[in-house]
């Protein structure tokens, strides 16, 4: 893309176009036009230089404000001329621009630009000189909505300037929604603007108007249009044959790794090596066609140069789905990029789909497959991981076992030729076995074909997401890593929340979210009551509960009142209840009960319970469980100690309850899904979206 930066001038006129107002100019190419220019726009008057090489004008001395007179205007003409050639003599002058000075407003910000991995996006933020320092800005992948703006605005902190603060009157907001909504509607309409920086635009108590503008736009732009979904092959939910093409009878492998995993597989599994007649005690077969059944599912562990024609073998077989281990595409250089891309064309060409290439493979615990050469398995469970890091599906994996973390699918999605994230999504969004998606992302290959299908997943089931590469060595690492090319990490958070998924700032959060949601599921709302018998961790809890977001109920009189009759008299009559240390199980099923009496009043239960020589935590478990099972609600357990507690956890594990040994964690993964709740709702402004940005 070669982009090109018109005057203001001409940006002043697009915009004109699409209705927004801009202020009175002309241009003028000597200093008597620029008097008569100031004279019939009226005065006071800005000029500016108009130059292509000229693009920071005030840095140039271009820029000359609050002009009164026509002998003001004649001397800020030669002066601007004169600073302009000193600063870069080279530059084409093509005029000076006069423009009606307009009365200072409230200074605020939007901005476009195509992202790579999303396509045009909005920004909208504080404006003025100051607005790199401080970032005050909202993003929004196009096309938006304008309940989408109300929100964007509700989430910047100077949001207080535009409803009004202290002695500043209150802005026109409504206008501002308009502006923004019009701008965006003729941004995303022509493919030719590619990029625009209005700033400031002065907001008003009435009405608004643009001050600044520059415009890229690029004639010769190409929109490839999203190509269609193709439904994931069947096969994956039910694999009953799988091929292991280049399985080894050496140990050290990848070959044989793989066959030994799969040796508990019930289904048939197929060892294909011309050099050997067995391996691992299975019948080996020479080639594909010499394979006496059909198979569903091929694994081929060879050289990158031999891939494309085993893959047309498959093709030619009529098997579904290749999962290919092998590197050396892609990420490798432009070698690897043209054998990848003909083994699109085969896909194509069959209708064979492809998982990787340069991937671990796939981990379906359900149905005993191990396609991987990780020397461990993972226990069944509800959670999907979708990983574009085989290292850290390895990893996972070890810690999962000793943790007793279950899987429902375990997906290397590698460098994503031909299925992608949104593809394993809709799998796990169909697995009956899956209650919750976890994905390690570096790269999304197409922004908008993600948004628009993982959508369809989130409505039904949640999905927690980690991006990495958020520094400019982390994306560097990344593009070594799986051939990846990402866009900027705040476009990813910004898609990520318009596509329903919930960020999470690291692998150990998005697990704690995950089963969190997976055991739990959606609260109705974000309103917490804490129950604990450790009043530090009760303090702890309320200073939580405000930084991530949570509402923590106040209770009425009467709730009180109940509460008094059976806690200590010395309580804090408070939220978080305190029941004080010398509390006994007996004391949390009495509040226990109350809290279920009146569990109308809240959504979400943390309750917060250490060792103590009164309480007996097996019998505070065992409540806990029981308070679970008598509401409808999302109950959070923190039971927090050592030796002592181990029971318990094995008591509120067995009754599918979540509990977290650090306290913060608990309150950032609940957070983390009020947030989502209000998001869904479009309703930052009353939920503290505004307190914990993108």
């Amino acid at each position: 893309m070669t982009k090109r930066l018109i005057s203001e001038a001409e940006g002043y006129a697009l915009l004109s176009t699409a209705g927004v107002p801009v202020p009175r100019y002309a241009i003028a190419r000597c200093a008597s036009e620029a008097v008569s220019a100031a004279t019939a726009i009226g005065f006071p008057v800005v000029l500016k230089i108009v130059s292509p090489q000229v693009v920071h004008k005030s840095d140039a001395g271009g820029v000359v404000t609050n002009l009164n007179s026509a002998d003001e205007v004649k001397q800020a003409y030669e002066t601007i001329l004169a600073r302009v050639k000193a600063y870069n003599s080279e530059a084409v002058i093509e005029g000076i621009i006069v423009i009606r000075q307009l009365t200072k407003g409230l200074e605020i910000l939007i901005g476009g630009r195509v992202d790579p991995t999303f396509g045009k996006i909005i920004t909208v933020g504080m404006g003025g000189t100051l607005v790199e320092l401080i970032r005050d800005v909202s993003i929004r992948i196009l096309p938006v909505r304008r309940d989408d703006i109300e929100a964007m605005l509700a989430e910047l902190k100077g949001n207080r300037l535009i409803e009004g603060y202290r002695n500043e009157p209150a802005r026109d907001r409504e206008t501002l929604i308009t502006l923004i909504d019009t701008i965006s509607r003729f941004f995303l309409e022509h493919d030719e603007l590619v990029e625009f920086d209005i700033n400031p635009v002065f907001l008003y108590e009435k009405g608004a108007c643009v001050v600044d503008a520059r415009c890229y736009v690029d004639e010769d732009r190409l929109v490839v249009a999203m190509a269609p979904a193709r439904p994931l092959p069947a096969q994956l939910l039910s694999v009953n044959s799988i091929a292991v093409i280049g399985a080894s009878p050496e140990p050290s492998k990848v070959g044989y790794a793989i066959l030994r995993n799969l040796l508990s597989f019930s289904g048939k599994v197929y060892p294909v090596n011309p050099k050997h007649q067995k391996i691992l005690g299975r019948d080996v077969f020479p080639d594909i066609a010499a394979i006496p059944g059909p198979v569903d599912l091929a694994v081929i562990v060879l050289p990158a140069r031999l891939v494309p024609g085993v893959m047309r073998e498959c093709g030619k077989r009529g098997i579904p789905l290749v999962v290919i281990i092998s590197s050396g595409f892609r990420e490798s250089g432009k070698e690897g990029a043209l054998l990848e891309a003909e083994l699109l064309s085969i896909s194509a060409q069959y209708g064979t789909r492809i998982i990787g290439p340069n991937c671990l493979g796939l981990m379906l615990p359900n149905q005993n497959i191990n396609t991987t050469f990780d020397p461990v398995s993972p226990k069944p469970g509800r959670i999907a991981f979708i990983s574009q890091s085989g290292a850290i599906i390895t990893t996972i994996v070890d810690w999962s076992l000793p943790e007793e973390i279950g899987f429902s699918a375990i997906i290397s999605v590698g460098n994503q030729a031909d299925l992608s994230f949104e593809d394993f999504c809709t799998y796990a969004g169909e697995d009956p076995n899956t209650r919750a998606i976890i994905l390690y992302v570096e790269e999304i290959r197409n922004g908008r074909r993600f948004m628009e299908i993982v959508k369809n997943v989130t409505d039904k089931k949640p999905i927690v997401a980690v991006k990495s590469g958020a520094s400019r060595i982390g994306q560097m690492a990344a593009a070594s890593h799986t051939g990846s090319l990402s866009g900027s990490h705040e476009v990813y958070m910004a898609g990520f929340w318009q596509a329903g998924v919930i960020p999470a700032s690291s692998i150990r959060e998005a697990f704690q979210t995950a089963q969190l949601l997976s055991s739990e599921g959606y609260p109705k709302g974000i309103r917490a009551i804490v129950i604990t018998n450790a009043g530090g961790f009760g303090v702890l809890a309320s200073d939580y509960a405000e930084r991530y977001g949570i509402e923590m109920v106040e209770f009425p009189e009467p709730i009180l009142r109940e509460l008094d009759a059976i806690l200590p008299v010395d309580w804090n009559r408070r939220n978080p209840i305190d029941m004080v240390g010398d509390a006994s199980a007996d004391r949390f099923a009495r509040t226990f009960d109350i809290m279920i009496k009146n569990q109308d009043l809240w959504d979400i239960a943390f309750v917060i319970a250490v060792p103590s020589a009164i309480s007996d935590p097996i019998r505070v478990s065992n409540e806990v469980v029981r308070f679970s099972k008598s509401t409808h609600k999302m109950m959070v357990g923190c039971m927090i100690g050592g030796d002592s507690m181990k029971t318990p956890l094995r008591i509120l594990r067995d009754a599918d309850i979540p509990n977290f040994p650090e306290l913060e964690d608990a309150f950032r993964s609940v957070g983390n899904v009020c947030r989502h709740i209000c998001w869904k709702e479009y309703r930052g402004h009353l939920c503290g979206i505004n307190n914990n940005k993108m």
